[in-house]
């Protein structure tokens, strides 16, 4: 209906490539990254019934700081009945970075989120690790009022907590994702089924009373997104009746 720019973040003319009318809408930060001592805000909503798909064109990153912490905090709010998957590209934590990324979610009656995160600790593809740094991250998810996920992470590089086998194993992409709303109960099921031969041992999913949460931990972001990808769409089929339509931005 109209479109104002202001600040850093544009948003790219919406699709509308899906048959039942869900509109894909691109969310473009030009500056590319968020430095040191800068905040990236970011507030959404979505009116009743409506269904939206959520990206961006490229990754995120976090720089190495030298001037206080970076921040990145996102709220979402979704109407009653409306649809919301938030499938962004990745964020990348650059050696040195100093990070915080706060994420909430809050759903109507009868709406549904999916969202995913993946983090890059440093740049494996650049043979750059996370030896320096931290990163705090916060999601919360409500649903019809009640919280239903929470979950944080405080990750100072070279602790413990990153090299223990038990925690990251030294493993340099992390990822989640969340998926609220009605479900069956074999969602979960599924879902392992049908990663099956493809997941070894870096993919692991939950059923939860309302809540399905994917997860990934090893070596490759390729591997991540490809395995989110074919679990996204397992659930979109059996809690949506429709298969995953990617956004033809991911194959550019």
């Amino acid at each position: 209906m109209r479109s104002r720019h202001v600040g850093p973040l544009v948003v790219q003319r919406p699709f509308h490539p899906e048959a039942d009318g869900t509109c894909h809408v691109y969310l473009l930060h030009p500056a590319g990254g968020v430095a040191g001592g800068d905040t990236l805000e970011t507030t959404i909503h979505l009116g009743p019934g409506t269904r939206t798909l959520l990206t961006t064109p490229g990754a995120t990153k976090f720089y190495r700081s030298t001037h206080g912490r970076s921040e990145q905090r996102m709220s979402i709010s979704v109407g009653e009945d409306a649809v919301c998957e938030y499938l962004p590209q990745e964020t990348i934590l650059f050696d040195g970075a100093d990070a915080l990324i706060d994420m909430q979610v809050s759903l109507a009656a009868g709406a549904t989120y999916a969202g995913w995160d993946f983090l890059s600790l440093g740049r494996p593809a650049a043979d750059e690790k996370f030896t320096n740094g931290r990163i705090r991250q916060r999601i919360q998810v409500f649903h019809d009022g009640k919280p239903v996920w929470f979950e944080r992470l405080h990750l100072t590089a070279g602790s413990p907590l990153s090299r223990a086998s038990y925690a990251l194993a030294d493993q340099p992409i992390l990822g989640t994702m969340i998926y609220v709303g009605n479900a069956a109960e074999d969602c979960a099921e599924r879902v392992r089924e049908a990663l099956r031969e493809h997941a070894a041992a870096v993919f692991s999913v939950s059923q939860l009373e309302g809540v399905i949460v994917c997860r990934y931990l090893g070596p490759r972001l390729s591997q991540a997104k490809s395995l989110f990808a074919r679990a996204w769409d397992v659930l979109r089929t059996a809690c949506q009746g429709k298969p995953a339509n990617a956004p033809r931005i991911w194959a550019t």
